[in-house]
C-alpha cells in the first residue's frame, strides 16, 4: 500500500469520525428530544451525515474528486442510498430483533456501513466505474 493511499485512508477515517458524530448526535436528538421513532431518527441522521461526508470527501479526502461528473455523483448518491438501506436494516435487526439499545446498535450499524461506504465512495469519486 502506498503512502498516498495510507494518507487517503487516514483522511477518510477522520471525515468518517466527524460524520459519525453528526449521525450519532442527530439520532439522539431526534429520538430523545423530538420523540421520533428510532428508525425515522436514524434515517434523518444518516442522510444529513451523508451530505456532510460527501462534501468533505470531495473537499478533503479524495484528490481527484474535484472533477466530478454526473456519473460519479450518481454512483456516490446511489451507494449512499444503499448505505441508508444497510443502516436501517442493521438498526432494525439490532434493536427490534436482538433487543440492543438503539444508541449501541448505531455503533454496530455504522461499522457495517463504513466498509460499504469506503469501497463504493472511493470508486465513485475516483471514476473507477
Amino acid at each position: 500500500m502506498t503512502k498516498k493511499r495510507v494518507n487517503e485512508i487516514i483522511r477518510f477515517c477522520m471525515v468518517g469520525g466527524l460524520s459519525f458524530i453528526v449521525d450519532y448526535g442527530l439520532l439522539y436528538v431526534c429520538t430523545e428530544f423530538f420523540n421520533l421513532y428510532y428508525l425515522y431518527s436514524s434515517a434523518i441522521s444518516f442522510t444529513v451525515s451523508v451530505l456532510v461526508n460527501y462534501w468533505l470527501c470531495i473537499a478533503y479526502v479524495f484528490e481527484n474528486a474535484k472533477q466530478q461528473n454526473k456519473k460519479q455523483a450518481a454512483v456516490f448518491i446511489g451507494s449512499s442510498i444503499i448505505g441508508l438501506g444497510l443502516n436501517q436494516f442493521c438498526m432494525w435487526i439490532f434493536v427490534s430483533i436482538m433487543g440492543i439499545y438503539y444508541m449501541v446498535a448505531k455503533i454496530f450499524a455504522t461499522a457495517v456501513v463504513t466498509i460499504w461506504n469506503y469501497i463504493m465512495k472511493r470508486k465513485a469519486v475516483n471514476g473507477e466505474w
